[in-house]
Order: C-alpha cells, then sequence, then structure tokens
C-alpha cells in the first residue's frame, strides 16, 4: 500500500481487516516518530495511523497530545520530551521533598532500602527499592548507611550472566584474527596456556610460536592472573618487538588479565573458542611434547624453574619433520624469515 500526500510518499504493509495485529507495548523509536509525523499530514484517521504504525489509538493520541508544538506535532520535540519524562521518572525521590526526606531519615536509621520500600507501600505510597539504591548511587555519601558498602549494588537475579556477558565482550576471539595469522605467514604469532601438575596448584606456562614452534616456558608456584601477566611481560620483553606480534589464549582464568598482558607486551590478543583446543593445535602439540620431562599426574613440587627452561631448551634445538628437520630454534632466530 502506497499513500502519497503533500509530496509524501509512504510504503506501507498492507493489513486485511481480519489479520492478527501485535500491539503488545513499545515505545516509540526515532523512526516511529518521523513516520507519524509524516502519516499526520495526509487525511487518514487516527485509528487508521495507528493501524499502521502497529500501535494502540489511545497511545498514538498522546503522542500526538505530548508532542505537539503551537498545534503542530514535532518529532524532535516529543523526542526531547520524552527523555525528560524518563530522566523526570527516574529522580523520583529528589522530585518529592516529602518523600526525599522520609527516605534519608530512615537511610541514616540504618533502615534498607528494601525496608524503606516495603514500609512506604504498606502506608499506600508505591515506590520500588531499586529506586531508593539508585537515589544513593546518585549520592555516593548515602552508602555510609547501607550495611553492604562494596561498591555499586548488584541485582540479585542474573548477576553472574550478565558478568560473563562483560567479560566474554571485552575478548578478541579467534574469528577476527587476521588471515597472515591463520596461514603461518609470519614469525611473532604466539599461541599459550598451562600444563596442570599433581593438585593442579603449580603450573608450567608454555607460549609456542606458531611458525618456527620455538617455545618459552616458566613455572608457576601459584595460577594467578596477576603471576602469569608478570612472567609473560618478562619472557616477551627479551624478544625482538617484531618477534611479539600476537598471542591466541585458552579460556582459563589465569588470562583473565589479557588486556594488561596485551599492553605491557605490546602484543594483540586473542582467544580460542570454549572447548576448541585444536583451535590452539601448536601449543597443545608441544604441551604434549613437554610431558615427556613432566609426566601427567607428576607433582611439580620437586621440579625447579631450571628443570623448566631446559626441557624447553632442548624442544627448541631438536629437529622438527614440519620444519624439513631444521631446528625451531634455527627458524625463530634466521632473520630472513
Amino acid at each position: 500500500m502506497t499513500i502519497s500526500q503533500n509530496g509524501f510518499k509512504l510504503e506501507m504493509y498492507q493489513f486485511s481487516a481480519n489479520s492478527p495485529v501485535d500491539m503488545t507495548y513499545q515505545h516509540f523509536s526515532r523512526d516511529d516518530r518521523v513516520l507519524l509525523a509524516r502519516l499526520l499530514k495526509t487525511k487518514l484517521r487516527r485509528k487508521e495511523v495507528a493501524r499502521l504504525l502497529n500501535k494502540d489509538p489511545v497511545s498514538i493520541w498522546r503522542e500526538v497530545e505530548r508532542g505537539s508544538r503551537n498545534g503542530k506535532y514535532l518529532p524532535s520535540f516529543s523526542a526531547r520530551e520524552a527523555r525528560a519524562r524518563k530522566t523526570h521518572r527516574r529522580k523520583k525521590i529528589e522530585n518529592n521533598g516529602r518523600l526525599k526526606k522520609y527516605v534519608l531519615e530512615k537511610l541514616k536509621a540504618y533502615w534498607s532500602p528494601e525496608q524503606i520500600a516495603g514500609r512506604l507501600r504498606r502506608d499506600g505510597i508505591v515506590i520500588c527499592h531499586e529506586t531508593v539504591y539508585g537515589y544513593i548511587l546518585r549520592h555516593p555519601h548515602l552508602k555510609k548507611y547501607l550495611r553492604c558498602q562494596k561498591g555499586r549494588y548488584r541485582r540479585r537475579h542474573g548477576t553472574k550472566r550478565r558478568e560473563k556477558q562483560r567479560e566474554y565482550d571485552k575478548k578478541r576471539w579467534i574469528g577476527t584474527r587476521p588471515e597472515i595469522i591463520n596461514q603461518r605467514q609470519r614469525i611473532g604469532d604466539w599461541e599459550g596456556d598451562t600444563i596442570v601438575g599433581k593438585g593442579q596448584k603449580q603450573r608450567i606456562l608454555t607460549h609456542v610460536e606458531r611458525l618456527s614452534g620455538y617455545t618459552l616456558a616458566a613455572k608457576l608456584s601459584v595460577t594467578t592472573a596477576a603471576l602469569v601477566t608478570q612472567v609473560t611481560t618478562a619472557q616477551f620483553k627479551r624478544l625482538p618487538r617484531k618477534k611479539r606480534l600476537s598471542i591466541t589464549y585458552d579460556n582459563g582464568t589465569e588470562f583473565s588479565n589479557h588486556e594488561l598482558t596485551g599492553r605491557n607486551t605490546k602484543t594483540t590478543i586473542y582467544f580460542a573458542n570454549p572447548y576448541h583446543s585444536w583451535e590452539r593445535g601448536t601449543n597443545e602439540n608441544t604441551n604434549g611434547l613437554l610431558r615427556q620431562f613432566f609426566p601427567k599426574k607428576s607433582s611439580f613440587d620437586t621440579i625447579t624453574e631450571k628443570d623448566v627452561k631446559k626441557a624447553a631448551r632442548m624442544l627448541n634445538h631438536r629437529p622438527r619433520k614440519r620444519l624439513m628437520f631444521t631446528t625451531p630454534f634455527e627458524i625463530f632466530h634466521c632473520t630472513s624469515i
């Protein structure tokens, strides 16, 4: 269906009288307001406009009333008014002197926001406890009256899921890795992981260069993200800048300081997908070779940093079939590659 009026041409879906229309409530978007302004310039009735916009006629009437200036509906003015109303509702306590006085009084008596909201509800004043928390967050000096003062209030439901999503969004994933890394066309792209000893308390941190197979290894007395960052930074700063370009890690918690590690080593850090160990095949294979010296289920309490360095040195000077029986050391330190 095409509506042409005053130079406007609007393409609309054609609804039959019996076609179901989803009337679930949604806020007016910028596009909704622009389209509404154009439809109001036609000779269509409000009910027809509401049907075309998939809105309730009452919602259309309210939107027009709120967004009109000097008798004319203006989309930009309506959007500003909507933002102002939203801000006003958010500051419900600040906008009500008596309510503000009551909330402050009860906070200073060490009532919790939930107790304040519950008491107000008994008195016929409907307010959510999260509104009280929002008021406290806008006035940080009031946090001292809360029993738990560990920073921002965390909602009871879904917190872990949101936290995991935030951490997920911070990472660069292997799917965004440049093709030059995938094709092993240069030296300087590394893969990293840890080898676990008996009891999982002590580990060996390994980094393997993808093209040459050159290995860096270090013993970790404790497995913490801070120590992993410290050791990795010390190892990589000994390498030439052009030979430390990227690292692809496993998703273990020991690599949670990846942003700091990347800044310190001046490398771009990527992560393999969870439970996709084959995406770091070079590192997994090298860790398997190191198991010759440090078997599974063996305790790392008796091994030293010197033992780990010796094992890595032996691997770096061992010829590899995939390298035409040259050694990782020879390939990595060859300036022509």
